[in-house]
């Protein structure tokens, strides 16, 4: 013991375990987050310019859009100067501006309600479906697209191959129809529409059924808006697990060539330390990005699904304000899904810094 040699490893500022390393990667997430909330107002602007070009550019003008087909000139240009259309281009565009900031999106021609409270009435609505079907696709598309990949041409590969393949040909609102059809109508194990059962007691706190049932103790409300979520969450899942899997094989079978893999196996690592920090880890990084997409995708494209469902959410308005030619409420929704696509991609490039430590430390 006596003769034994101890050897010191030079202390380096930027090693990564170090504090400077830790305390260089939190001010890198920290202007990744100011550098994309300040890309939110350019692109919003620019939004704002095309919604604004739009709306002078509808046949016979916002005007008649509100009147309808058969009003008179008298009416349309009574409908212009309340709206201030007879002013210059530029001061619109200020006026349109000034509105947006201070989220008067108008009111809807339909209910006659202002837009931003029928968004908070029935946004939740969608969210909480968009969130099971996301979830549903990761929980479910991501190990089936790494088992594929490891059992690479195998029947497990070749099943989860053509169901993806299936899965993104059928229409969603096909495959919601069969779903309620099936599961719902024939077999009765599913409710057929809404999202709680007339009759049931239940607190709104939030806006969202399954967690206002928890957070007041109403257990069988939260339950009955799990058993109406089910198909329709399923149904809007079926083209973003697609997607996942064979996203998530294709990136498996890229990571399993590198040569960092192979290092880790012949220096005999745990199966479980080379799937888990060499290979899956390394092989999201391109799923985390498609997962931000879809759910952004989702949040915007759940009309027909809720339709078939009458969910009551954001999806099913905005169709029927798509047929009433409702454009405050149209316009408030592009500006909201807008924001919304900005705010899922900072959430996707905070996820690369936690899976990537290399996107914390530059």
């Amino acid at each position: 013991m006596a003769g034994r040699t101890r050897i010191r490893i030079p202390y380096h500022p930027y090693h990564p375990y170090s504090y400077n390393t830790r305390k260089k990667g939190a001010r890198g997430v920290l202007r990744l987050v100011v550098r994309r909330l300040l890309q939110l107002i350019p692109t919003l602007l620019g939004l704002s310019v095309l919604l604004f070009l739009w709306l002078n550019r509808l046949p016979g003008g916002p005007a008649s859009a509100i009147l309808g087909e058969r009003a008179t000139e008298a009416e349309v240009a009574r409908i212009n100067r309340a709206l201030g259309l007879d002013q210059p281009l530029h001061v619109q565009y200020g006026r349109f501006l000034k509105r947006i900031v201070e989220l008067d999106l108008g009111t809807s021609t339909q209910t006659g309600q202002p837009v931003w409270d029928e968004f908070v009435l029935r946004f939740p609505a969608t969210v909480e479906l968009s969130l099971a079907a996301i979830l549903i696709a990761v929980a479910v598309g991501i190990p089936l697209g790494y088992l594929a990949a490891r059992r690479r041409g195998g029947w497990l590969d070749v099943a989860a191959v053509s169901g993806s393949l299936v899965g993104i040909c059928i229409p969603v609102f096909f495959l919601a129809l069969i779903l309620k059809g099936v599961f719902a109508v024939n077999l009765g194990l599913f409710p057929t529409f809404g999202r709680l059962t007339t009759g049931v007691d239940a607190t709104s706190v939030t806006g969202f059924a399954v967690l206002d049932g928890v957070l007041t103790g109403e257990f069988d409300a939260s339950w009955d808006a799990v058993m109406h979520l089910v198909l329709p969450a399923l149904a809007l899942s079926s083209i973003p697990l697609a997607v996942i899997v064979r996203m998530t094989r294709a990136s498996v079978l890229e990571v399993l060539g590198e040569d960092y893999v192979r290092t880790a196996e012949s220096k005999g690592l745990e199966r479980r330390t080379v799937r888990g920090r060499h290979i899956l880890r390394n092989a999201l990084l391109p799923v985390v990005t498609a997962v931000g997409l879809l759910t952004g995708s989702l949040l915007s494209g759940a009309v027909l699904t809720e339709s078939v469902f009458s969910f009551g959410g954001i999806g099913s308005f905005i169709r029927t304000a798509i047929d009433a030619r409702d454009y405050p409420v149209l316009v408030g929704f592009i500006m909201f899904i807008a924001m919304v696509y900005v705010l899922i991609n900072l959430l996707v490039d905070l996820a690369y810094s936690v899976i990537d430590p290399r996107v914390r430390v530059h």
